[in-house]
């Protein structure tokens, strides 16, 4: 992150606690959209009233971070209002150290937070194999988890191909003991979802639940002549074996996909890019060989 000096105005943005409900992003949107509306030349991420965070919440901050910057916007971090335990996690997924603190050399359960350009898209399956799925917190076989992360790289290269995105991919994930828990989140900042299909249909009207209902759909694709979504369908298929879900926030939309189902929502809060959380049960034997 750039360092600032003399900035005519400061925003301080106040970070609250952040979990992974639907509340906890609509707080995120709205964080964004406020500092979207002043842009004042500096902003600076108190942390005083922040008890933890979850991986979503830290690949958010930095995805915005990084969008302002490219604004013209100064970021900083008031480092002493950082409570002991959300230091610790911040250090050990090196999001602080992409704000010139000191790299930390213990990353525990940490899916260390990451910021990709286009150009950097092959060091992304490293990324899942080393640091996700490949560190034996999942029961899968060999052959299962490298089709998935296969399958995963699709979120990611859509958000190359699609989005528009002037920051490229954030990322940033997480395992939970206690719960039983493997999270990862994936977001970048461009058109967002309806936007590329509506374009995409000639449909400016299309609503963002039906929108993502097309996206979403096995065989479908922006890109012409291409029949893509297979390997969402996998990625969905072992999100429902593991009990777990795959979330999308783009827009005013919003669609779960897990062992109930789907569903497609119309949201409250609006976020122009694409955020998709991915939660897994670790505990849970899935035998599917390929």
């Amino acid at each position: 992150m750039r360092e600032c000096y003399k900035a005519a105005s400061v925003h301080r943005l106040r970070i609250p606690t952040i979990n992974d409900g639907p509340h906890d992003f609509k707080r995120l949107f709205q964080k964004w959209q406020s500092v979207q509306e002043h842009l004042p030349s500096l902003v600076r991420l108190d942390f005083s009233g922040c008890r933890f965070l979850r991986p979503n919440a830290i690949a958010f901050l930095g995805g915005m971070a990084r969008s302002l910057e490219l604004m013209g916007v100064c970021v900083d971090i008031d480092f002493v209002t950082i409570q002991e335990n959300v230091r610790r996690t911040l250090d050990r997924n090196d999001f602080l150290a992409s704000f010139g603190a000191e790299p930390y050399p213990w990353d525990g359960n940490s899916v260390p937070y990451c910021q990709y350009s286009y150009e950097e898209f092959d060091s992304i399956p490293d990324y899942l194999e080393d640091k996700w799925l490949g560190r034996g917190w999942v029961k899968i076989s060999d052959s299962y988890k490298e089709e998935i992360i296969s399958n995963t790289l699709e979120i990611y290269q859509n958000a190359f191909e699609h989005s528009n995105s002037p920051i490229g991919v954030v990322t940033c994930g997480q395992q939970f003991p206690n719960m039983k828990l493997l999270k990862l989140t994936v977001i970048d900042f461009g058109i967002g979802v309806p936007t590329n299909v509506r374009n995409f249909r000639n449909h400016p009207n299309m609503l963002s639940t039906d929108a993502f209902r097309w996206a979403f759909q096995k065989g479908h694709s922006t890109r012409k002549g291409f029949s893509g979504g297979d390997g969402l369908s996998i990625l969905k298929s072992f999100v429902m074996d593991k009990q777990g879900k795959i979330e999308i926030y783009s827009h005013d939309g919003y669609a779960i996909f897990s062992e109930d189902g789907e569903d497609y929502r119309v949201i409250d809060s609006f976020f122009e890019g694409t955020l998709v959380n991915i939660t897994v049960k670790c505990d849970i034997e899935v035998c599917t060989e390929f």
